[in-house]
């Protein structure tokens, strides 16, 4: 079999097979970007989750959603280690199943960070929408698409040092708003009704913690994304598992933190069913016109944008890493050639995330509204992704012990199997809760999968790609 010899750090190279990404990142960049894909879920989204199952019981489902995805980073961080691939999950489970599992675990993730962006695109827009009256939300997502794709084309170390600003920003707004809201908490307003808007544990509050999976999911969404950063990573052995462990651990916290002092502050059910949690929890203490009010919506956009950007780093490695191994044209796997970055898929994905953003108001699915519904699809996505990245853990454990793993999974075979088992659990609430979505996305999968594996360009590709570690 054909073999590559690994490119010098700072070079990329592209010629008939093989095309290769330049190693700028450092630990910090990459800790950036992980908090960076996943914090806008701590501004919005989640509080939906109150709505279905109460602040204690939706207490309960974040605390089991949170210890899922902190046994799956552990976890994931060893596969992402030993094969430091812009395709993440999918060179994973290529390698692990072959070209089906890689087409599986590629387009899972793909729907998961191409879905994502427009319903973040549209909270930007909402927000200057606050602050300006007259702009239109969905000129404002198309505007800002437009400028994060062409940061994100001018290159990765200008757009991963972005990403690192913005995110210091947005968790320390984050950090202003629990402080700020802190005196007036009160753990009796935070657990008022809390049992899926009743004061006692009954049946009811079962269904409304499984119901409210995808608001717990939505806070740690994405995180996984820096494994699509890897290729481009110095020394990815040592700076990715620090950048993994440190920002789960800095997102669980923030979450709670968020969660627990937002409701804690006032009557909860006020936010229940709002986009904008934060602004009206701090509105209530301390009042309309103080300026702590006016900084955390300003500043509130740092935490939107920071997602935004991120994922779009994200879904241009991972179209260009399917396109690499012969899942997609060839034409998205082609790099600029001055900044050596994915600028056809950048640019393809974009367009996707665009016309989901003008077909908002004319597609429902399951009675959901489309930008309801592309979220909860991207929840499908993630999850198929974590159940293949898991399976191939074990099936690499297995099939290649000899594999270099500078960084082994701790508390195996138990941390990935309760990570794998909690992924399931999931899987099929949400598919129970959302059929019609569920329906969707698996069509959606079939399509992508049957027709990607049927025009292939080259059957050697993809091992080939996955070789070149």
């Amino acid at each position: 079999m054909q073999t590559f010899d690994r490119p010098q750090e700072g070079t990329a190279v592209q010629d008939e097979h093989h095309t290769t990404l330049a190693r700028n990142l450092n630990a910090f960049h990459l800790w950036g970007i992980a908090v960076g894909l996943v914090i806008s879920g701590e501004y919005f989204g989640w509080s939906y989750g109150w709505a279905a199952a109460g602040t204690l019981g939706f207490l309960v489902t974040t605390t089991v959603i949170a210890a899922m995805y902190v046994a799956f980073i552990f976890s994931f961080t060893e596969l992402t280690t030993a094969i430091p691939q812009a395709g993440g999950p999918f060179a994973y489970s290529y390698r692990a199943f072959g070209p089906v599992g890689g087409a599986v675990a590629g387009f899972a993730t793909l729907i998961e960070f191409v879905f994502a962006p427009p319903a973040i695109a549209l909270a930007i827009g909402a927000y200057l929408n606050v602050q300006f009256p007259t702009l239109d939300p969905k000129l404002a997502a198309l505007c800002v698409y437009i400028l994060f794709m062409g940061l994100n084309i001018a290159g990765v170390k200008i757009a991963a040092t972005f990403e690192l600003f913005v995110t210091i920003l947005a968790v320390g707004e984050l950090l202003v708003f629990m402080g700020v809201v802190a005196p007036a908490f009160s753990w009796a307003n935070f657990a008022a009704n809390g049992w899926a808007g009743a004061p006692d544990f009954s049946i009811a509050s079962i269904g409304g913690i499984f119901a409210a999976i995808p608001f717990a999911i939505w806070f740690f969404l994405a995180i996984e994304g820096v494994a699509m950063a890897a290729e481009e990573a110095k020394d990815p052995k040592r700076t990715i598992p620090v950048a993994y462990v440190t920002g789960i651990l800095t997102l669980t916290a923030l979450a709670f933190g968020v969660m627990i002092f937002a409701g804690g502050s006032g009557d909860w059910t006020l936010l229940s069913n709002l986009n904008d949690p934060l602004p009206q929890a701090m509105k209530s203490v301390v009042g309309e016109s103080s300026g702590w009010l006016h900084m955390l919506v300003w500043l509130g956009l740092f935490g939107l944008v920071a997602s935004f950007h991120g994922i779009i780093m994200g879904y241009g490695r991972q179209i260009f890493a399917l396109s690499r191994a012969g899942y997609l044209p060839a034409v998205f796997s082609r790099l600029h050639p001055r900044f050596r970055t994915p600028h056809v898929a950048t640019i393809v994905g974009g367009l996707v995330g665009i016309a989901a953003i003008y077909s908002d108001s004319l597609v429902t699915i399951g009675g959901l509204s489309l930008t309801a519904s592309i979220v909860t699809m991207a929840v499908f996505g993630a999850l198929v992704m974590y159940l293949m990245s898991m399976a191939s853990l074990f099936k690499l454990r297995r099939s290649e012990p000899e594999l270099h793993r500078s960084y082994r999974a701790p508390l195996y075979p138990y941390a990935p199997g309760f990570a794998l088992a909690m992924a399931v659990v999931a899987l099929v609430a949400m598919t129970y809760y959302n059929f019609a979505i569920f329906c969707a996305f698996a069509l959606i999968m079939a399509l992508c999968v049957g027709m990607s594996l049927a025009l292939r360009r080259d059957p050697d590709a993809g091992l080939l790609a996955a070789e070149r570690i």
